[in-house]
């Protein structure tokens, strides 16, 4: 996962805090997993840990390690939800996330990446998406709540045209299928959902200018609700296009598209929140924005 650019942690970038539009009609009432099932913890020993009979993940940093999991599926296509509380008080240096990826390095991701802040300035959603192992696709978000106080809904729709980042059924960020102009997309390589903790104070809060208080440690992070509507890949069975054509072709999802109605709440909130995008930073690009810049 690349590096972000530094950006200010300062709350007037967000002018109001006017109501947001509600839950679109494909993720309400979603069911809930269960973490025994469906995630192996991969790493962190102890620090990761499933409770509430399964209904319940926490996943935790000390200046020892951090922790983290994955599915046990891989996925071609889908729509992908869960609910997050993020690491509460000064979680300055911490990076809390909920991925997408394939393995190699070639690899295709789609990345949720909570960038923690010190006590009383908001964290920063740093969204990404690499395809055939090429990234610096950075763009980042305040929120409309604390997501420290309670759990909100993080959702992927993944689909051969597009695939769009929700907030609690609000859509934030949209990259679209741009392979006719040369740019390439997810769409052969299965992923595995991933989701971990970790310390990144080089980079994560203010560019790295601020760095992790340990003795505010342990931080965690808490899990519920994993949801996973989406193709299942068998392991044997090679790239995956072939073992997912047939069930693609009955899931709504495959062609789920932005009506009217979320292309104005997705520019509504790139409007009030987005507070930095790699398709408007002609310093950092200055032989020429990327090419899929041009339709985003």
């Amino acid at each position: 996962m690349a590096s972000p650019p530094s950006s200010s942690s300062s709350l007037s970038y967000i002018a109001t805090m006017v109501l947001i539009p509600t839950m679109m009609s494909f993720l309400i009432g979603f069911a809930a997993g269960n973490f025994y099932q469906d995630v192996d913890i991969t790493w962190g020993d102890n620090r990761a840990k499933i409770l509430n009979n399964g209904e319940l993940l926490t996943l935790t940093l000390d200046k020892a390690s951090g922790s983290g999991f994955r599915s046990k599926s891989e996925y071609l296509f889908g729509v992908f939800n869960i609910q997050i509380k993020l690491v509460p008080g000064n979680s300055a240096g911490t990076v809390t996330t909920y991925y997408l990826s394939s393995q190699g390095a070639n690899h295709d991701e789609i990345d949720f990446e909570f960038l923690g802040n010190l006590s009383g300035d908001p964290y920063i959603l740093h969204t990404n998406l690499y395809t055939q192992g090429k990234g610096n696709r950075e763009q980042q978000f305040y929120l409309w709540f604390d997501p420290t106080n309670d759990f909100h809904n993080y959702s992927i729709l993944w689909n051969p045209n597009h695939t769009v980042f929700y907030v609690d059924g609000t859509p934030i960020r949209e990259f679209k299928n741009a392979e006719s102009i040369g740019v390439s997309y997810p769409k052969n390589q299965p992923m595995r959902l991933y989701g971990s903790i970790w310390n990144a104070d080089d980079w994560a809060t203010r560019g790295g200018l601020v760095k992790t208080d340990w003795t505010q440690a342990p931080f965690t992070a808490s899990y519920r609700k994993f949801d996973v509507d989406a193709c299942v890949v068998s392991s044997s069975a090679g790239t995956g296009s072939s073992s997912c054509a047939s069930s693609l072709k009955n899931n709504s999802w495959m062609s789920q598209d932005m009506d009217s109605t979320s292309q104005s709440r997705l520019k509504w909130t790139q409007k009030n929140y987005m507070v930095y995008n790699y398709c408007t930073d002609t310093k950092r690009f200055p032989q020429g924005l990327p090419p899929e810049c041009s339709i985003h």
